[in-house]
């Protein structure tokens, strides 16, 4: 099978790009790796080159927001292409509330870009990755079916998007798919995020800032986001649905930098306030994906932190930070 795949040359699109093609799939990539303003221009030239250096297929450096350019690329490949996986985004909360209209208008317009470019070529499937902020405050697995009340302007987003698209399966336009991914982490992500906040600073003797001891997340392994959204995209079960893809798992942000120091074996935490722009969220249920294309995620938390923490030692850029 062909896809277009937006972001694909990123941290989690990469990944599935690397799965899609050793599955001998192949893709056409859309990203213009921006660096969103809050990552080091150092690091996200070490990271493009990385993570490019690690799949085969073209990228086509295109802003999204850009609807002549991306619909040249369309109009070179879209007659190949047998759907779109469209990852392409503001990367989480804090980068859209400091940033509320680029965030809107990198969420919102360069979606509706996609969407009709999807649909005037027609191009049969649509995968939409969203997120679990879509859900809010939310215990312990949480299915699809939960009522959604997302908390600030990335989740408020994340969830208009998955209307747009389920709109456009209404009109009959195209079947779609969306996927709700949680905490992602692993090898080739920045530096500010929380688990890679949490593994430097353990690794530089560091402290480790934990913003409420008790607040708990559904981390997941990279390589088992990226093998959830491949599978949701290839199999003819996942029609017109959603899809929790993480680990089903919930860990305490406290025993998650607990467990950095342990595998440091330096380092110490410092419990702060519970950060109020953040809904205190649990596991997903994940028994949607296990029955519709067998979803299984295999890296436990222990797993994919020492696989993290083993990419710094080894990494020519972090080896001479830490």
């Amino acid at each position: 099978m062909k896809f277009i795949v937006t972001g694909g040359a990123g941290f989690i699109g990469h990944n599935v790009v690397r799965q899609l093609e050793a599955q001998g799939h192949q893709c056409f990539i859309i990203d213009n790796v921006t660096d969103y303003g809050f990552v080091n221009k150092d690091e996200l030239a070490y990271l493009n080159q990385e993570r490019r250096d690690r799949i085969r297929s073209n990228v086509h450096y295109v802003d999204l927001q850009d609807h002549n350019a991306v619909k040249t690329v369309f109009s070179n490949f879209a007659s190949l292409v047998d759907g779109v996986i469209h990852l392409a985004s503001f990367p989480r909360q804090k980068v859209v509330s400091a940033s509320p209209v680029w965030g809107s208008e990198v969420m919102s317009t360069a979606l509706v870009n996609l969407l009709e470019l999807t649909r005037s070529y027609r191009i049969p499937k649509f995968v939409y990755i969203s997120s679990s902020m879509v859900y809010g405050d939310f215990e312990d697995q949480v299915t699809e079916d939960a009522i959604c009340n997302p908390q600030g302007q990335y989740g408020i987003m994340k969830l208009m998007g998955e209307w747009l698209v389920k709109d456009y399966t209404r009109r009959g336009c195209f079947d779609h798919v969306i996927i709700r991914p949680s905490a992602v982490y692993g090898e080739f992500d920045v530096e500010d995020r929380v688990v890679s906040k949490f593994m430097l600073a353990a690794m530089r003797d560091q402290t480790l800032k934990v913003n409420g001891a008790s607040e708990t997340l559904d981390f997941t392994y990279v390589e088992d986001a990226a093998a959830g959204i491949v599978g949701a995209a290839l199999s003819e079960n996942a029609v017109n649905k959603t899809y929790n893809i993480t680990k089903s798992h919930s860990w305490s942000l406290l025993d998650a930098a607990n467990l950095a120091v342990t595998i440091a074996g330096k380092g110490r935490v410092e419990v702060r306030d519970k950060d109020a722009d953040f809904p205190s969220r649990g596991a997903l249920n994940i028994d949607a994906a296990k029955r519709d294309f067998m979803y299984n995620p295999t890296v436990d938390v222990e797993e994919g932190f020492r696989r993290y923490y083993q990419w710094f030692k080894s990494s020519p850029y972090w080896q001479p930070k830490i």
